[in-house]
């Protein structure tokens, strides 16, 4: 038996790279797999890959409708949804005081938006299902990225985007929790079309042994993140490249210095110093 036999499996963005990946790693674990991308040419060549059971949409799930209608493809062809991936994205590279509001809006409305519209829709299916008395294991794997946990020099609309995804991860976790859904977020590294400019030498693909940063090292965490083992996990962010994952730890309380009382401006300065001896802070990528 498969991890994902019969699974109903969403992956946005499947035409090509990791997400490409993700869609031939749960369609190779039994999975009926929706091949979402805009692009019509490389979605279909992926669903010829996985053969009868994959079924393409080209809709934009940056858009309310796009991302209804993605919904609409997984229950009007294969009756149902299990898992919702959410990996479709773009970016728009510039440094902040070069950076138009176009490119500002259009790569937070395909990573955020893109991922709350599908997110939004597949929910209320859910949340129906159990109502009407039908039995729900739902998953969401959603994507960031170590841009979006620590920051990256360059990149502050898909830094924000990102972690943007991470919070929207954590609230979607607490509230689906009561209609049997998990939702869990990846910060991925692996050689993509977005990647394998930027961070050319680390992309590069080794003359022999483990090719590290292969999309496909990325899939194995994902399905079994949308398969029924995986029911009892949830809220986390996990980093994988290559053989490695770990999962991350966000925001944390830290040390709290308390006077019991107002304090003056002129006596915050030896406070915050004392506060920042023991923190430590990972740098922002490129800084």
């Amino acid at each position: 038996m498969n991890l994902c036999d019969d699974r109903v499996v969403i992956v946005t963005g499947a035409g090509r790279g990791i997400g490409r990946a993700h869609a031939l790693a749960f369609a190779a674990s039994g999975a009926r797999v929706v091949v979402n991308d805009l692009s019509r040419d490389a979605a279909f060549a992926v669903a010829q890959e996985i053969g009868e059971r994959a079924v393409v949409n080209t809709d934009d799930v940056g858009t309310w409708a796009g991302a209804s209608r993605l919904i609409d493809t997984a229950l009007s062809t294969f009756g149902g949804l299990d898992v919702l991936v959410n990996n479709a994205g773009i970016v728009r590279d510039r440094m902040l005081v070069n950076l138009g509001e176009d490119e500002w809006d259009e790569v937070v409305r395909v990573h955020l938006k893109g991922h709350f519209a599908p997110l939004h829709h597949a929910a209320s299916y859910w949340r129906s299902t159990l109502k009407a008395g039908g039995v729900v294991s739902g998953r969401v794997i959603n994507t960031s990225s170590g841009a979006g946990l620590f920051g990256s020099v360059g990149q502050i609309n898909y830094s924000t985007a990102k972690a943007g995804i991470a919070a929207m991860t954590l609230v979607a976790a607490a509230e689906l929790a009561r209609y049997g859904v998990t939702v869990n977020s990846i910060a991925p590294a692996a050689r993509t079309r977005m990647t394998e400019h930027t961070f050319a030498d680390m992309m590069a693909v080794p003359r022999e042994g483990f090719d590290a940063m292969a999309p496909e090292n990325v899939s194995p965490l994902v399905v079994w993140l949308g398969s029924l083992e995986a029911s009892d996990v949830t809220g986390h962010m996990f980093e994988v490249d290559g053989g490695r994952i770990s999962v991350a730890r966000g925001w944390q309380h830290g040390t709290v210095v308390d006077k019991g009382a107002r304090w003056e401006p002129t006596e915050i300065g030896a406070v915050v110093r004392k506060l920042l001896v023991d923190h430590q802070s990972v740098p922002v990528y490129g800084a």
